[in-house]
């Protein structure tokens, strides 16, 4: 497993092309389509009302931002890859939009989605100790009925080794996003083995978020549905 972080497009692709050169399921932690000019996608709007209870609801995405007012950045990259980007397609080199909030709630059974986003009020101990339930979680996957097994890689000791040695909030936030996308890489991982196992809110020609859905059995707590927090 190689876990790491890049900024600008040639080096997000130099950093995937080794792992897409035959058949793959990319996952994208942004939106794929975005053909609303104003307000919120239907499949954020879907998403919203089964995952704001949960603290875990999704910030709208229109063309009238200025990230998405031409092709989103990740439908750019997924293009450049040659990846079908439709979640229903059944092609051999596919992209697909998630997101990690809800992913972890439905997949770790979380009564309010975790808070290890840096925001005015919360303290680097906070954001620190909700970062490290993240990654127990993710090691924890390796018992799941979809494994995957991070823990001993060398990649991942050294995020875990930078979470835990962590005195500001800066970094904490340079790990953040690595984390994030090995949670995204599961969620592709799971999509692949279980595809009853997941709800595609929204579709290809107005935009979807593909996440594990949340078991049938499972219910926030009480008072988690005050406040609605939002991604990205």
């Amino acid at each position: 497993m190689g876990v790491g972080a890049a900024r600008d497009d040639a080096s997000v692709l130099a950093a995937l092309r080794p792992y897409v050169v035959g058949d793959c399921l990319v996952a994208f932690d942004a939106p794929l389509v975005v053909a609303n000019r104003t307000g919120q996608r239907p499949a954020e709007a879907a998403l919203n009302r089964d995952f704001r209870q949960f603290e875990a609801g999704a910030y709208p995405a229109n063309t009238e931002k200025p990230e998405f007012a031409d092709v989103p950045r990740a439908a750019r990259l997924a293009r450049q890859l040659a990846l079908d980007m439709d979640p229903l397609s059944s092609a051999t080199r596919r992209a697909i939009e998630v997101y990690p909030h809800p992913a972890t709630v439905a997949l770790f059974r979380l009564p309010r989605a975790l808070k290890y986003k840096a925001k005015p009020g919360r303290s680097v101990d906070l954001l620190k100790s909700e970062l490290l339930r993240l990654m127990d979680g993710v090691e924890g996957l390796a018992q799941a009925g979809v494994r995957m097994q991070v823990a001993g890689q060398p990649d991942w000791v050294s995020l875990r080794r930078q979470v835990t040695v962590a005195q500001r909030k800066s970094d904490l936030r340079a790990a953040e996003d690595p984390i994030d996308a090995v949670v995204c890489a599961y969620v592709a991982l799971y999509a692949q083995r279980r595809p009853a196992d997941v709800t595609i809110y929204g579709d290809f020609t107005t935009g979807y978020i593909v996440t594990p859905s949340l078991p049938t059995d499972f219910r926030t707590a009480p008072d988690a549905g005050r406040r609605a927090r939002a991604r990205r």
